[in-house]
């Protein structure tokens, strides 16, 4: 009889040690997307009022090892080289346009670490008429508290464009 009831300690000793020690699962972060969608957009906002002054320049949107997919274009590999495109591309083909960006959707990731966004551009000539327009798609990442954009590609709904 003193057998049964040591093997029934041992084991009930067991299964409360078991629970006891249960592994707690990590309190996942607050994300807050209306709040990382509004910074999404103040970036692009600060990138079209950058590009649209004719000043292109590293302004923090992209990542050291950003890479852009442009219409009709291999992709540009890295920050600088994206900045000289952007130049390029504006001296030579936007002079007196203005580009606007409007984020449509954010999906963030469970820590808040990626963000991808998803919106439409616009780019108007100096009579406001509309010279391209489409969707774009970005993929953001989070260093030193900021988010920077780390892939983008964009498809112009206009024809020929």
């Amino acid at each position: 009889m003193k057998k049964p009831f040591i093997k029934g300690l041992v084991v009930s000793s067991a299964l409360l040690l078991l629970i006891a020690c249960k592994k707690e699962e990590p309190v996942a972060a607050t994300i807050d997307t209306n709040q990382i969608k509004k910074e999404i957009q103040a970036k692009e906002n600060e990138f079209a009022d950058t590009y649209n002054a004719g000043i292109v320049k590293n302004i923090g949107y992209h990542a050291d090892d950003a890479i852009t997919y442009p219409q009709n274009s291999k992709p540009i590999v890295g920050k600088t080289a994206i900045v000289t495109f952007l130049k390029t591309h504006r001296d030579s083909t936007s002079v007196g346009h203005k580009i606007s960006f409007k984020t449509s959707e954010v999906f963030v990731s469970n820590d808040g670490a990626q963000v991808v966004e998803l919106g439409y551009y616009k780019v108007v000539d100096s009579t406001d008429t509309t010279v391209n327009s489409g969707n774009y798609m970005s993929l953001f990442v989070k260093k030193d508290g900021k988010y920077v954009c780390l892939r983008d590609m964009s498809a112009s709904d206009q024809p020929n464009n």
